[in-house]
């Protein structure tokens, strides 16, 4: 059995190795924990790789307030953590702010008022300054939101810069180790079995996205995280061919500094089936192209598909499982792992280790109601 050296947090152990889990490593190894994180392949191979990486929830007005309390913190301390990373591993993350731009007839009032009360800054423009704000946008619609404060991040390669801060942070890091079986003695967690030997520490987080529902499933109050697949394509354009975030009817565009432009994506109940479909794949095309007409001149690089980890209205799980000590989970971000991730990283620090909650945690408990 494994157990590492003694720090002055104790040695924690994180199951799952995506931006979450690797965000909620270097939140705890800066405050004086020892850290192994395991995952069942490479690091940020999932939905942290398949995702499109904008800093901000899709209707944002649309969720619950405990959401919005999540990605504004966030918000607010991505672009210090991009640079930071960058500065770091000398991978930069790509922090770009080039807003989002959001068709959604009927929900204008609701918009607005949202972001009174939230101090979220947007407005609602006209058709014409819609074609404005970007151009290659064959847009018929009357009016838009407008939130130009909106940021993205590439995904992929935040990544990779986590992966290579937390090493040189001392967070041991073991990868194609799977998670096999939680033993919990006498209501406390001791040990992880995985494929590769036993693993004990003093607590266990479970940060294993859309799998997190199946590795707790046999604990009491298990939570409710099933996997939900979304396709997405890539477009190799050149770059300022499209400059702005677009939302429409749940189909979303995000332009790169590169020129590479993403596309999507489906949301299917599917169960752990990854496999994309020739389907998604020209339908996604299609609509993509007849927003956008200057993309019928470009290829479609790639097209790919991940998991998400679906919870009762997007709601995550952040905290402490009620009836056994030292297990905890962070899981369960559906659409925003990304956008919500470090301050759900910083919370599940808090949590753990006492300190002072950047927000208040009831919403997110195990056994919270989440509507």
């Amino acid at each position: 059995m494994n157990t590492a050296s003694s720090n002055d947090n104790g040695h924690i152990l994180i199951i799952g190795g995506g931006i979450i889990g690797m965000l909620t490593a270097r939140e705890l190894v800066l405050a004086g924990a020892g850290v192994t994180l395991v995952d069942q392949q490479q690091t940020g191979q999932e939905s942290s790789w398949a995702g499109g990486g904008i800093i901000s929830p899709l209707y944002p007005w649309r969720y619950a307030d405990s959401v919005t309390a999540l990605a504004t913190w966030s918000q607010a301390s991505y672009k210090n953590l991009s640079e930071g990373l960058a500065d770091s591993t000398g991978i930069d993350p790509e922090w770009t702010q080039n807003g989002l731009l959001i068709i959604a007839p009927g929900d204008t009032e609701s918009a607005i008022q949202w972001g009174k009360v939230h101090k979220q800054p947007l407005e609602s423009i006209s058709g014409e300054v819609i074609s404005q704000t970007e151009p290659a946008f064959a847009s018929t619609a009357d009016s838009a939101i407008w939130m130009a404060g909106v940021a993205q991040i590439r995904n992929p390669r935040l990544a990779k810069a986590l992966r290579a801060e937390i090493v040189k942070l001392g967070v041991n890091i073991m990868e194609f180790t799977q998670a096999r079986r939680i033993i919990i003695t006498q209501g406390k967690f001791t040990r992880l079995e995985t494929n590769t030997g036993k693993l004990s520490a003093d607590a266990l987080i479970v940060c294993a996205g859309a799998w997190t529902g199946e590795l707790l499933r046999n604990q009491p109050n298990p939570p409710e995280i099933t996997p939900v697949r979304g396709q997405m394509i890539l477009f190799k354009t050149d770059p300022g061919v499209i400059s702005r975030i677009t939302l429409e009817e749940d189909r979303y565009i995000i332009p790169r500094r590169d020129g590479r432009v993403l596309f999507g994506s489906t949301v299917e109940h599917t169960g752990f089936e990854k496999q994309t479909t020739q389907q998604a794949l020209e339908e996604l095309r299609e609509i993509a192209v007849s927003r956008f007409p200057v993309l019928s001149k470009y290829p479609v690089e790639k097209h790919w598909a991940g998991l998400r980890p679906g919870s009762p209205h997007g709601i995550p799980y952040i905290g402490r499982h009620p009836e056994v000590e030292g297990l905890y989970a962070n899981a369960g971000h559906f659409r925003n792992g990304v956008v919500l991730g470090p301050a759900s990283a910083a919370l599940m620090a808090d949590l753990l280790l006492d300190r002072e909650a950047i927000v208040p945690p009831a919403p997110y408990a195990f056994d919270a109601t989440r509507n």
